[in-house]
Order: structure tokens, then C-alpha cells, then sequence
């Protein structure tokens, strides 16, 4: 058993070792972050529909901002 743990901390001490942990952990942070920010885009984007079905159906502008809570030019440049 002890020659286990010692091979573990062997292997665990090596530059090598600690710099793949490194960059598995970034590729994860990457990942996340990434997957965050897809979320963050796709309700970003869903915003911007409702403000265009909005806009169509005649809604006044500070309604739509107060629904969306997209900002009053975001919403004009829809209008384009």
C-alpha cells in the first residue's frame, strides 16, 4: 500500500502531470464558460423575438421595454 501512495505522489509531483491537470482544468472552465454563454445569448435572443412580435402587433415601445427589459434603442433598431 505505502508503495502506492508514494508512486501517486511521485507521479502527482511531476511538472509534466501538473501542467496536463492545468490545461484539463482550463478546457473545463472553457466549457462552462462557453456553454454559459450560449445560454445567455439564446435568451438574449428570444427577447429580441418577443420585441419584434410586439412591435407588430402595435405595442408602444415603453411597454415592450418594460416586458423585454431591452433597452429603448435596441428595441428602435428592431424597427429598421
Amino acid at each position: 500500500m505505502s508503495q502506492a501512495i508514494n508512486a501517486y505522489y511521485t507521479i502527482t509531483a511531476s511538472s509534466e502531470f501538473r501542467e496536463k491537470e492545468r490545461l484539463r482544468a482550463k478546457a473545463r472552465h472553457d466549457e462552462a464558460q462557453a456553454l454559459h454563454n450560449a445560454r445567455r445569448e439564446a435568451k438574449q435572443e428570444e427577447k429580441f423575438e418577443i420585441a419584434r412580435n410586439m412591435i407588430s402587433d402595435g405595442e408602444p415601445i415603453e411597454k415592450i421595454v418594460r416586458y423585454t427589459g431591452l433597452t429603448k434603442e435596441s428595441i428602435e433598431n428592431l424597427k429598421v
